[in-house]
């Protein structure tokens, strides 16, 4: 079985894939805060994303960034359609 696992990696899964880029955004902005807005580019990621998977507006997908001292909170909230 290891040779197997070798030969034929798990793939990662998206959503382990995009909290990694979020990790590296996030990081980078709090490393240099008058550097270039992220967030429209965020918010073209996500809706391609989500978009593999089910069909949503992009007016359905809010992305906010609050920041509060060395506080910062990052909102993403995403209005799926029903079922």
């Amino acid at each position: 079985m290891a040779l197997l696992n070798f030969l034929f990696p798990e793939k990662k899964k998206s959503a382990s894939a995009a909290k990694e880029r979020l990790q590296i955004i996030i990081a980078r902005e709090r490393s240099s805060v008058t550097g270039p807005d992220f967030l429209p580019a965020l918010h073209r990621e996500l809706i391609e994303v989500i978009s593999k998977y089910t069909k949503v507006n992009a007016d359905d997908i809010k992305i906010s960034l609050d920041r509060k001292g060395n506080l910062e909170v990052l909102d993403v909230n995403v209005v799926l359609p029903d079922a």
